[in-house]
């Protein structure tokens, strides 16, 4: 992991189509602006976490009604 230190207004190129900049920081938490194209997908942590879960809940449900049908 990298991690760096950034002030407002400063920016991050990731590649050559993704820049995230520092667009606020209020007491612990930064607000971020990120640029990139409309093929990247941006999902914040905990979004891609439940998603992973629910994934995995209807695995465990797919089968049992396959078994009733």
């Amino acid at each position: 992991m990298l991690v760096l230190s950034r002030k407002v207004g400063e920016r991050i190129h990731i590649g050559d189509d993704v820049v995230v900049t520092i667009t606020a920081i209020k007491g612990n938490r930064v607000q971020l602006g990120i640029d990139a194209s409309h093929d990247v997908s941006i999902l914040r942590g905990e979004l891609l976490e439940f998603a992973s879960q629910e994934a995995e809940r209807l695995e465990c449900i797919a089968p049992q009604e396959k078994q009733v049908a």
